[in-house]
């Protein structure tokens, strides 16, 4: 039930093309393509295209959109098959697991992600705080695992040279609590995010540069365009959140470093022996592994081997086996960290003191992210393990298929007519049957003492399985010249003919690492280092059991996983890559062929179709069209959904099209679905169109009543709450009289809209009776500063935060012995000869300011502002007068919005005076700007009768002017109102 995002967007569903030929199967693809819709389904499999862009199909929206829906409900993407293997999990309390395919560069590892990102965004609605923390680890791991297992290739720029399958534990509510990862890490990859992404302060004190060409194992990937710097950055910071402690970091560096220096190790015959050339490098690796310089250059150059007496000797590598030696230290460094690094993440993830007793079963989804069908110019031992793996997987995928379809129709008591389909078990056995397969051989051949090349490993091959259908060679098919002697064979997998050079096969199954370097890390005093090579603390006449081969580990890791596998049940997601150039619109017909073929997708659509290309229970079937038929519409009146659905398909004369499950309709061929759906779609606008009249109808007449209503209810209403508010202010300001804030704190109930007008009459007469009774109980002789705060509180009121009005003004402060005990004695008698001269009243303000001159100057001065004059003094000449400038001259002043002190006085004559007034010993920080502004524009509004104009901080000061008036009054008017309100509530009552 794909079929949702219209025709002109080809087929969302393979199952539904009219013929199951590869043409078509393409021509579909490549529509979809180029239209934008890079997902379709094949019945439950998602086929993905790389869209080599940015999709805007994966924000919140779309999670929303699939979270909780059918398959059938949506157009295919990721999310459908994430929420369908969720529902699965959680409703059935079944294992699931989603396995992801594809060649590399197809968009297997960015699948992945949004697969993990749609889980963890359906999870934990209750947002519990170590569930996040469970979900967080699980999303960074992918940063921390591609950074270590992926790499630049010829063909993708961030390919993942390891299998990755994790494990999610879920609890019975459905949250993620833990996890488990498997890797299956097949090369070891080059380091580049470290030379350009760490400072220059780590690379000093690894010995290391920011050239990736100094460096022999990372100049072939040394023209990386990725953004190296911003991946190392992501990188520590999801080791930081996984929980990576500071030295385990440093180790993890160190590491990466040695394996750098490794590759700069060279080795020259001197004479009978073999030394290092660069002793630099073996010092800093000695440092690097905290061990000693002496232990590393004896592992580099010797190797110690045990007779079969028991005797120890050590053997003198030669130039070519040192070489070897280092690259396989190098090589086993990096796999070891590797396992490390997803040991230690799983030792976080992992579920923790689980009961089932007490938490209810346990689930898991798995996702399984691996290598695909590899076929290069020159394939090497790893393309044969990739594509052994791929065998394996596709054995399961067409099994699983098969059985679940065999076990679906079996269970609805529908006939199942066998389908012949290729078995490549033939195959498998091929690469894995003991004694017999091409493991097996190349196992014995490194097993075997002496001399044996790769040529004589081939010609065993071809001894042993010259017979076998799927196997070849130039040896056994001379007419062949695309193979050479003595260097290829050839497997017939079930994706197409592959050529393997059988060069270094042997080299590469072989466990090239010497026991003498394992002793060697195992007693590094690095913590970390040591846990990494625990099979070190065996000595030389200990180790007597060969190690597995490398093909061996594989092939038990593979199989491993294939049993992990079969007993969950399965999603698939098929990667296809469009072309080789990463380009958003070609579509390469013979590279995707080829992929759909090795993908075996026409043969899982063939699958499908076999006995019925579609399947769904008689109640959705019904839901979805019963429109379709006048006896199920709106509602059957049958005996069962069945027999509804079965009436449904008479009408539509599609009997001999379907059959009868227990719970399913089974529908044959595509055309009768058409056929239901079109009928549909037509239909659809003629029942909306019905709805919308009935329903408008009767929103219409539910208007009508409740507007009928709501006039009656709000008459009611006003009476009601004009009468309850009266009685609510009568209540709240009985007692205000004896209150000490005089109903301040008192909160004014909300007025109705109808006296809203009468209620801030109210407010404004309460807060003028308010003041008159405050202002009544200030001394005289308080009045004056009263008057100034009040001035500096319109003045400087959201324009200054702090400007003194929490302290008490002493104004004259060059008169003050607390505030200026040397100088105020003096000050004092100055005062007394200019009032003697100058004939003034009062003085307003004093103190000690700092002046700033023409010349950029600055001064200390004393500033004395009487209500006739303005005096600049000097201190250090008793207080001797600088300047006098008559009051009546200063038209505004100006401050700053800060918390300086500076303050201008602005003139007549614009001779402006510019002072920066400092603190005494009152108080060392006392800000003094407001005290001046205040006293100023008090004086200044009592003698002229006029403001000062607001410069950059001024303000209008008549609140005080008009408060000796509302005194007056006030009582009258509370007398007044009272009066009033018990008027008008005799008339309401």
């Amino acid at each position: 039930m794909a079929e949702l995002e219209g025709f002109e967007f080809g087929k969302s569903d393979f199952v539904l093309l009219d013929e199951v030929t590869m043409e078509q199967f393409l021509e579909n693809l490549k529509l979809r393509f180029e239209k934008g819709r890079i997902y379709t389904f094949i019945g439950e499999v998602v086929v993905s295209v790389n869209p080599y862009r940015q999709m805007d199909v994966y924000g919140k929206d779309a999670i929303d959109a699939y979270r909780g829906r059918e398959l059938y409900e949506n157009p295919p993407h990721l999310y459908a098959v994430a929420d369908a293997a969720y529902k699965a999990m959680k409703r059935r309390a079944k294992d699931t697991c989603i396995v992801i395919s594809g060649e590399s560069g197809a968009g297997k590892t960015e699948a992945s992600k949004y697969i993990m990102q749609y889980i963890a965004a359906i999870t934990n609605p209750s947002q519990r705080a170590e569930v996040e923390s469970v979900k967080n680890v699980l999303l960074k791991s992918n940063c921390v695992l591609e950074a270590f297992g992926n790499a630049k290739t010829n063909r993708n720029d961030n390919s993942s040279r390891f299998g990755k399958y994790m494990d999610i534990n879920f609890n019975f509510n459905g949250d993620p609590t833990g996890g488990h990862i498997n890797n299956y890490l097949l090369e070891k990859v080059g380091i580049i995010q470290l030379l350009r992404g760490g400072s220059d302060e780590l690379l000093k004190s690894l010995h290391l540069s920011k050239d990736p060409t100094d460096y022999t194992y990372t100049s072939p990937g040394a023209s990386s365009s990725s953004d190296d710097r911003s991946c190392h950055r992501a990188v520590m910071g999801a080791l930081k959140v996984i929980g990576f402690s500071e030295e385990e970091v440093s180790s993890v560096y160190k590491i990466l470093s040695t394996i750098l220096h490794l590759g700069n190790l060279h080795f020259e015959t001197d004479g009978e022996s073999v030394q290092v050339v660069g002793g630099d490098s073996v010092r800093h690796i000695s440092e690097l592994t905290d061990t000693e310089p002496e232990s590393v250059n004896k592992a580099l150059l010797y190797r110690t081997v045990a007779t079969g007496g028991g005797e120890v000797i050590e053997k003198g590598h030669s130039e070519q086996e040192a070489s070897y030696g280092r690259d396989a230290f190098a090589k086993a460094l990096y796999e070891r960290l590797f396992a490390w690094i997803v040991g230690r993440i799983n030792s976080v993830i992992e579920v923790k003191n689980y009961n089932p007793a007490l938490h209810g079963k346990n689930t898991v989804i798995g996702v399984l992210d691996i290598y695909g069908f590899e076929i290069f110019d020159n394939n090497s031992f790893e393309q044969f393990c990739i594509n052994y793996c791929n065998e394996k997987l596709q054995q399961l995928f067409i099994e699983l298929i098969l059985r679940q379809e065999q076990e679906e129709y079996h269970r609805e008591g529908i006939t199942w007519q066998h389908i012949d389909y290729f078995n490549n078990q033939i195959i498998v056995d091929l690469v894995e049957q003991p004694h017999k397969g091409i493991i097996s051989i190349l196992d014995e051949a490194c097993l075997t003492a002496g001399k044996v090349t790769d040529t004589v490993c081939l010609d065993s091959m071809n001894h042993k399985l010259g017979q076998h259908p799927h196997y070849t060679s130039r040896k056994l098919n001379p007419t062949d010249k695309s193979m050479e002697f003595h260097r290829h064979f050839r497997i017939r997998h079930y994706a197409g003919d592959v050529t393997y050079s059988v060069e270094g096969f042997l080299d590469k199954n072989k466990d090239p690492l010497f026991q003498d370097f394992k002793r060697l890390m195992y007693n590094s005093s690095d913590p970390v280092l040591k846990e990494m090579w625990p099979d070190g603390q065996l000595s030389i006449t200990e180790v007597t059991k060969r190690p597995l081969t490398a093909a061996t580990l594989f092939k038990n890791s593979i199989i491993a996983l294939v049993d992990k596998l079969a007993c969950k049940e399965p999603y698939y997601v098929r990667c296809i890559k469009p072309n080789e150039v990463k380009s958003p619109m070609l579509f390469d017909d013979a590279r995707c062929r080829h992929q759909v073929a090795y993908l075996g997708l026409l043969e899982n659509v063939r699958v499908r179709r076999a006995g019925f290309a579609y399947r769904q229970p008689y109640e959705r079937f019904l839901q979805r069209y019963k429109m379709t038929c006048e006896y199920t519409w709106p509602n059957h009146l049958m005996s069962s959904d069945r027999e509804a659905v079965e009436a449904i398909v008479v009408q539509h004369g599609f009997e001999g099209d379907v059959a009868y499950g227990h719970t399913k309709l089974f529908v044959r061929t595509p055309r009768s679905l058409f056929t239901l759906e079109q009928e549909r779609a037509a239909l659809i606008p003629i029942l909306v169109l019905f709805l919308q009249k009935v329903w408008r109808g009767a929103l219409a007449r539910m208007r009508c009543r409740q507007m009928r209503a709501i006039y009656k209810v709000m008459g009611c209403y006003k009476r009601y709450k004009v009468k309850a508010h009266f009685w609510e202010v009568e209540r709240r300001f009985a007692s205000v009289r004896n209150m000490t804030d005089y109903g301040k704190s008192v909160e004014w109930p909300t007025p109705p809209a109808a006296l809203m007008q009468f209620h801030k009459i109210t407010q404004h007469l309460h807060r003028r009776w308010r003041a008159r009774q405050i202002v009544k109980n200030i001394p005289p002789s308080d009045m004056a500063e009263v008057r100034a705060k009040v001035a500096a509180l319109g003045a400087l009121s959201g324009e200054r935060l702090d400007w003194g009005f929490n302290r008490a003004w002493e104004r004259d402060y060059l008169a003050n012995a607390r505030d200026c005990p040397l100088t105020s004695s003096n000050f004092v008698r100055i005062t007394k000869e200019l009032k003697n001269k100058d004939q003034y009243s009062q003085v307003l303000f004093s103190g000690f300011v700092r002046m700033l001159n023409w010349f950029n100057n600055t001064k200390d001065r004393a500033l004395l502002i009487t209500d006739k004059h303005i005096y600049r003094l000097e201190p250090k000449k008793h207080f001797k007068v600088q300047k006098r400038i008559p009051i009546e001259t200063v038209t505004s002043l100006s401050v700053s919005s800060g918390t300086d002190q500076m303050v201008v006085l602005h003139t007549v004559s614009q001779e402006d005076v510019l002072v920066y007034l400092q603190s005494g010993q009152l108080g060392p920080k006392q800000d003094r700007v407001g005290e001046l502004v205040g006293t100023l524009c008090d004086h200044f509004t009592r003698r002229a009768g006029y403001m000062l104009d607001r410069s950059p901080i001024t303000g209008h000061l008549y609140i005080y002017i008009y408060i000796y008036i509302y005194m007056c009054v006030c009582v009258c008017v509370c007398i007044h109102t009272y009066t009033l309100l018990k008027k008008i509530k005799g008339t309401l009552q």
